[in-house]
């Protein structure tokens, strides 16, 4: 088929990758434009304009696509179809009615679940079970068309963002190929109505850990903001941003190290009331597993997280 694709982050690229293996043209690829970033605050292309140069594909990265120059632009192209996945700006009307069979959404979520822009994080941070990919038939409202194929995985008790994040790119690259090849043979399914939840923006506000709250909210917590933007508390006024955790035994003073292992007494009363860190980074330093970290920083009961 002759495709459109149009995506910007790394969740994007695994299947970008997949449709150029699998044989389809790639008409254009269409991302968000090179901005500022790293030390020298130099133009950086996204991970998708970045592979796609690699591939030898054509790239637009147009701020809007709301104008009719852009809308024309688009049309010219003559695609059958257009592959979404995180491509971070709004479709208009024209361009999902553009392409021969529509625009198709590569969605991190069991829709109508987690509709909106941080549906992995949401989904950690909420304590679900279970996540998934939907490939959804794209209209204007915000995720809200029909879904022509589902799948589901499930959340592990230490799985964060990033686990998530790569397991579901995986899934995304291998189930556009698949609806793409059976397009004709499945019907597209109706959104229940009930069960509609929005997955809101991450706010750097929401990472500051506190130690009075029970356990499992701040498990989920670390693990649903990690690696971006991390959650973090301060000790001996150094600022630690914590990537891992799992639930951990015991009870105490809210954010007084319970052991030599860094398990942290919490809000929660009775034996399940801490979360054990298992990997954490201090400033100016790389992530680092719990051990590493005691190795250089021995702390025992008596030490406190603020």
């Amino acid at each position: 088929m002759r495709i459109i694709f149009m995506g910007s982050p790394d969740f994007s690229t695994p299947a970008l990758d997949a449709l150029v293996e699998a044989g389809h043209d790639i008409a254009a690829v269409y991302c968000q434009p090179p901005r500022p970033a790293g030390r020298g605050k130099k133009d950086r292309p996204t991970p998708v304009h970045a592979r796609a140069a690699e591939l030898g594909l054509p790239v637009r990265h147009p701020t809007s696509l709301r104008s009719p120059e852009e809308q024309a632009a688009f049309a010219s192209l003559g695609a059958d179809i257009a592959v979404v996945v995180a491509y971070g700006l709004i479709l208009p009307k024209p361009v999902l009615d553009a392409p021969k069979h529509g625009c198709l959404n590569i969605h991190a979520s069991l829709l109508p679940r987690w509709r909106g822009a941080a549906p992995i994080h949401r989904a950690i941070m909420a304590g679900d079970s279970e996540t998934g990919i939907c490939i959804m038939q794209m209209e204007e409202g915000l995720d809200t068309g029909p879904v022509l194929l589902r799948r589901a995985t499930p959340i592990g008790p230490e799985d964060t963002t990033a686990d998530l994040h790569d397991r579901l790119a995986a899934m995304g690259a291998r189930m556009i190929i698949e609806t793409l090849d059976r397009l004709d043979q499945l019907p597209a399914q109706p959104q229940p109505e009930t069960g509609v939840t929005y997955a809101a923006k991450i706010d750097k506000s929401e990472a500051r850990i506190d130690w009075t709250r029970p356990a499992p909210e701040i498990d989920r917590q670390i693990r649903g903001l990690s690696p971006f933007p991390g959650a973090w508390c301060m000790m001996n006024g150094e600022r630690l941003k914590l990537l891992g955790s799992r639930m951990g035994l015991g009870k105490g003073t809210p954010g007084a190290l319970l052991d030599t292992a860094l398990t942290v007494a919490c809000g929660t009363g009775g034996d399940r009331g801490a979360v054990q860190i298992t990997r954490l980074q201090r400033p100016g330093h790389t992530a680092q597993s719990a051990d590493a970290f005691l190795r250089g920083i021995p702390l025992g009961p008596g030490a406190r997280l603020e």
